[in-house]
């Protein structure tokens, strides 16, 4: 069964974008939604994973059980293997979903623009990613510039939108395909000489 309505997919080691998303974008995202909604919406951004738990697990299956992929897109972003494997499970989603006789479906990946996206590879501008370079502020004051009025109208549009991909999500299925990069496991720890 789907237990998230939208999975956000990051460049974790980006701090700024991190921040921007755990100030701004998430919650903001989440309260429109909600709001618009009769269900309650779940949101998966990272910052949930439990302390202690494995967090490819953890992510792997957020994403498989997740109607749709919000990719916050910078140029590192098409470098790092997490987020690579996160925006091609659901493409290979979407695959599996409009190989099926059905109604035309609509695309589980809604990409959105943190910063320049002159270096993006060609098939993500083919998705046509939102931009939201101009607010792209991490820092919590951001709230109280006359630019977050401009914000939030944006992520009215962009809740708007995502609500026609979360009711059109083809039906769960416990196959989907979820790819993870290997991880090295730690290495061994020296004995100490005396």
């Amino acid at each position: 069964m789907y237990e998230y309505d939208v999975f956000i997919s990051y460049r974790r080691s980006a701090s700024d974008i991190s921040e921007w998303i755990r100030n701004h974008f998430h919650p903001r995202l989440l309260e429109v939604l909600d709001n618009n909604r009769y269900e309650d919406v779940r949101i998966f951004f990272d910052d949930e994973v439990r302390v202690g738990a494995r967090w490819p697990d953890e992510l792997s299956g957020a994403l498989l059980r997740s109607r749709v992929l919000v990719p916050v897109c910078s140029p590192k972003y098409f470098r790092d293997e997490w987020c690579l494997a996160e925006w091609f499970s659901m493409a290979d989603r979407e695959a599996l979903a409009t190989a099926e006789p059905r109604e035309q479906r609509l695309p589980l990946i809604y990409p959105v623009i943190f910063c320049d996206s002159q270096h993006f590879p060609d098939w993500a501008h083919e998705r046509r990613p939102r931009d939201l370079q101009q607010w792209n502020h991490p820092f919590e004051h951001f709230q109280t510039a006359p630019a977050y009025l401009d914000f939030n109208q944006r992520i009215k549009q962009i809740a708007a939108e995502l609500e026609e991909l979360i009711d059109r999500a083809p039906e769960w299925r416990g196959d989907w395909p979820v790819s993870t990069p290997v991880v090295e496991p730690p290495s061994r720890a020296r004995m100490p000489r005396f």
